[in-house]
């Protein structure tokens, strides 16, 4: 059972580790202090949105309540509809950091 469970805490752990670093390197890039940062903060969103598609996937094999991640995902995958720089795109990057802090609370 615990076998079971593991591997969707790390997941959890290290997509909630990669968050954090996508939400200061934006922050760094609306604040102007990264400015060769943009290609990483990409990468990191990519890797977020896979690590939350992965944890939700993980903690639906161990059979624990994997539906609170699904609206992180569903805000993640509407990010690329705002534009950076502007207040809609920092506002639903709060939002997707909140709702993967409550589905987090929720699947563990």
């Amino acid at each position: 059972m615990l076998a079971d469970v593991l591997p969707y805490r790390f997941a959890l752990l290290l997509t909630a580790a990669l968050l954090l670093a996508l939400l200061t390197l934006g922050l760094g890039l609306q604040l102007r202090r990264f400015a060769v940062a943009r290609a990483w903060h990409h990468r990191l969103y990519f890797a977020v949105v896979a690590g939350v598609a992965l944890s939700a996937a993980l903690a639906w094999r161990a059979g624990a309540a994997y539906l609170w991640l699904l609206p992180a995902l569903a805000l993640l995958l509407l990010m690329p509809l705002t534009r950076p720089g502007r207040a809609g795109h920092w506002r639903l990057a709060l939002a997707c950091a909140l709702a993967f802090g409550a589905g987090m609370w929720g699947a563990w």
